[in-house]
């Protein structure tokens, strides 16, 4: 179970990284959080904000079109 739980369904990039980014930055280092989103396009949005950010992509599933992500804040 996340920390927090940021619903992104129905917006398009880049405003599901652009909120989870706003989100995270108002959590705790090593806090986690999950995204929803049904953008196919943030599976591989998500995957390169982690690289950059430095923030640890915890778990990338597709549940019948919904992507939920979970991303540890870091440090």
């Amino acid at each position: 179970m996340a920390d927090q739980v940021l619903d992104a369904k129905g917006l398009n990039c880049p405003l599901p990284i652009l909120r989870a980014r706003k989100a995270l930055g108002a959590m705790n280092s090593g806090a986690t959080l999950e995204i929803l989103a049904t953008d196919p396009g943030s599976v591989k949005d998500f995957e390169a904000f982690c690289r950059t950010t430095g923030n640890e992509l915890l778990s990338s599933v597709n549940d019948n079109g919904v992507f939920r992500f979970v991303i540890r804040r870091a440090g």
